[in-house]
């Protein structure tokens, strides 16, 4: 109950925005909001390097910048909806969002600072602190160099055209395109380039699939293909079921992949026992979802439940029932809305 009420989720109506405000877009907090002056805030870039930097907001902001629309999607996104749930924030689809971030690509920092030849990872630390696991820490992460070296990384500081908010990382944050949310580090405060692999608590024991607690597991990293749609009528407003009139409806909604360009949207109004190709709308980047919309005129009043599902430029695409792990993880099985349609 407590993580519920820190977090906030994303309304599923406001997939009807190409890009989400600011207000809307999902939030996990792992610890504490951290309160940063920016005027005595720096970044510091050290380990591996030939010269260590030390950089102001206003220097990184003077450095050259790019804007991309990103789709990031918390890794639990759907953990509510598996059996037995795990223990942790009980997302069911709201956990997801997609913004302009503007900042400086971090590939042109690690140029200058001067990789050494034999580093092997890139480590981000976060301001905030907490205890997880037993463990007191800093939140931090690491991606192997050659991900870090991407283009798309950026190191941003503004969301939406405007300085990041202090809820979503202000003043400087990660931005890794295609991956799970919680690569996007907050709060950057450290980049320390490694000679050898991260063992930190978000690396090595969070953010894993596993079956039980002593097993290693895979590391989640890129997000798998989704597909969700705006519910369509009116909600009732405890059960948040569906109600519709009679006559044609047209079925719209988002989907995204980190694996590639969504490629192909289905839908259905039997529970997945039949489905139909959507339309697809244009894809403003490839690390940013693709609108598409399905009409569809139910033939007569009941029940139905409604679903969709995405298949990416890779072949993956979402299975009807997701496999279960022990922290909830990477579940991305088709959207179920159920619809009560009634006469006009």
């Amino acid at each position: 109950m407590r993580l519920a009420t820190r977090n906030h989720g994303f309304p599923l109506e406001a997939l009807s925005y190409d890009v989400t405000p600011a207000g809307l877009h999902y939030l996990l907090i792992h610890y504490d909001i951290p309160a940063v002056d920016a005027d005595g805030w720096r970044l510091t870039v050290d380990g591996r390097v030939g010269r260590e930097l030390s950089l102001s907001l206003d220097e990184l902001r003077s450095r050259p910048a790019a804007t991309a629309p990103v789709t990031l999607e918390c890794a639990g996104n759907g953990r509510a909806q598996l059996s037995p749930r795990p223990l942790s924030q009980p997302w069911l689809l709201e956990a997801v969002g997609t913004a302009e971030w503007t900042g400086t690509p971090l590939g042109g920092l690690l140029e200058e600072a001067g990789v050494a030849d034999d580093a092997a990872e890139v480590l981000f630390r976060g301001l905030d602190r907490g205890v997880e696991g037993g463990e007191e820490q800093r939140f931090e992460r690491s991606l192997a160099l050659a991900d870090a070296r991407r283009e798309e990384v950026l190191l941003a500081y503004a969301m939406n055209g405007w300085p990041l908010p202090p809820q979503h990382g202000f003043p400087l944050r990660l931005i890794v395109p295609g991956w799970y949310g919680m690569t996007s580090v907050k709060w950057l405060e450290r980049i320390t380039v490694l000679d050898r692999p991260f063992e930190g608590y978000q690396q090595t024991q969070s953010y894993r699939l596993r079956q039980v607690p002593d097993e290693a597991g895979e590391p989640v990293s890129r997000m798998l293909p989704r597909s969700l749609m705006v519910p369509p009528g009116i909600p009732d407003f405890a059960t948040r079921e569906r109600r519709l009139t009679l006559g044609p409806c047209t079925l719209r909604g988002r989907a995204w992949s980190g694996f590639g360009p969504v490629e192909r949207v289905e839908a259905s109004a039997d529970g997945g026992a039949s489905w139909s190709d959507a339309r697809l709308g244009p894809q403003p980047s490839r690390w940013a979802w693709r609108s598409w919309e399905w009409d569809w005129e139910p033939r007569e009043p009941g029940a139905y439940e409604l679903c969709c599902r995405a298949t990416d430029s890779a072949g993956n695409g979402q299975p009807q029932e997701a496999a279960w792990n022990l922290g909830g993880y990477a579940n991305n099985e088709v959207q179920r809305v159920r619809a009560v349609v009634a006469d006009a």
